[in-house]
């Protein structure tokens, strides 16, 4: 396997911390620290560059939150000057590591993501009759950073960037506690080895993909698991035998125990394709997919906030614009012509926007699936 050095100053050079800031400033323009970062950009990308190259840079202290939509989750948002230091490690490292990921993986890939792994699943779906939906539980607090560490030794053997990747890592904030117990371990591993990795930080997504792609690697070759397909710590494997999927799902439980990683006691299901599955906001099906509840009873709660404030002046046409066309880019995706008719029955006009007409949130859902399933009913009996 081959290692990669000397990468170190071309990391701290003027031009790559100038892209990264180009990147970690994407729909956060208008923010307070971004601008005062910005004010006196060449000065700070020159000081940022020089700690770097001195090895005296410390990242800054989190600003943490929680959110509780779709499930409870801590949130962890570096400083902006850290998250140029993220986007300029990950603008070296990404193109090494991405020769080594297998296609069918889609997180924070260029090219992939959600629609691009839902697409792929529904491909699968028409050529077999049974999946194995598997997620990691609590995948991010569960990180374990000397494993970590040392999958990311394999192919970095630059000092500079290992110090790097060694302080962003061990600089991780106290995430959610997680209780069980490995092979071999005692009452004090627990405590002696560190583990989580803080969900938000463009690092995180990215030492995520590291850590699982030797879980692609092992289903893809050594299980023999042609159509798999894997988003973040949710998976999905297809077959045609019952039987064949339990073991391949024994097989991933084992394999994750080496890397210090469980699987979901509650997600690891085999079920028939043709009886929908819930898959990255979707239930899904071989010929075609709805929206999951929680989703569209969000965006109704959100269209509601907007024409209050919209009807009280204090939000612009432009920016609800923005935010429709938005969630309308994602829905298209699913079959949903007519829920978008019944959501969008609105008008928003400074000073009197009109309130929504449409019916609850699990009836306009019916109304929607009633439509698609009597598309596509007589192709196949078999789809509810």
């Amino acid at each position: 396997m081959k290692r990669h050095g000397e990468l170190f100053e071309e990391l701290c050079r003027f031009e790559n911390l100038y892209r990264a800031s180009r990147k970690a400033r994407r729909s956060k323009r208008n923010r307070k620290d971004v601008e005062q970062f910005e004010f006196h950009l060449e000065k700070n990308l020159l000081e940022l560059s020089e700690t770097l190259r001195n090895m005296t840079y410390r990242p800054g202290p989190f600003r943490s939150f929680t959110i509780s939509d779709p499930k409870p989750r801590l949130i962890s948002a570096a400083p902006y000057r850290d998250r140029i230091v993220h986007h300029a490690l990950c603008n070296l490292l990404e193109p090494i590591f991405e020769r080594t990921f297998i296609h069918d993986s889609y997180a924070c890939r260029q090219g992939k993501g959600t629609h691009a792994a839902v697409n792929r699943y529904q491909q699968f779906a028409r050529q077999n009759l049974y999946v194995l939906k598997c997620d990691v539980r609590k995948f991010f607090p569960s990180i374990d950073h000397q494993i970590l560490l040392s999958i990311l030794r394999r192919k970095i053997k630059d000092p500079g960037v290992i110090w790097l990747m060694s302080l962003l890592i061990g600089h991780s904030n106290v995430q959610e506690a997680v209780s069980g117990f490995f092979p071999h371990d005692d009452l004090f591993t627990q405590s002696e080895r560190r583990r989580g990795i803080p969900i938000g930080n463009q690092t995180s997504q990215f030492f995520a993909n590291v850590m699982l792609n030797r879980l692609d690697h092992f289903i893809k070759e050594e299980l023999g698991c042609c159509h798999y397909v894997r988003y973040a710590d949710d998976f999905v494997v297809l077959g045609n035998d019952t039987r064949r999927l339990a073991e391949i799902r024994d097989a991933i439980e084992s394999f994750l125990i080496g890397l210090r990683l469980w699987l979901h006691p509650q997600k690891r299901v085999i079920s028939r394709v043709c009886d929908g599955i819930r898959f990255l906001g979707f239930r899904v099906w071989p010929e075609y997919r709805w929206l999951v509840q929680p989703n569209v009873l969000r965006f109704r709660r959100r269209l509601r906030w907007m024409l209050r404030e919209v009807r009280a002046g204090r939000l612009s046409q432009a920016e609800v614009t923005r935010s429709i066309r938005a969630w309308i880019g994602h829905a298209a995706h699913a079959n949903t012509w007519r829920l978008r008719g019944q959501l969008l029955r609105c008008r928003f006009e400074r000073g009197r926007a009109t309130e929504v007409s449409c019916p609850s949130g699990r009836l306009v859902q019916q109304q929607s699936a009633e439509a698609a399933v009597d598309e596509s009913q007589q192709e196949h009996p078999r789809q509810p």
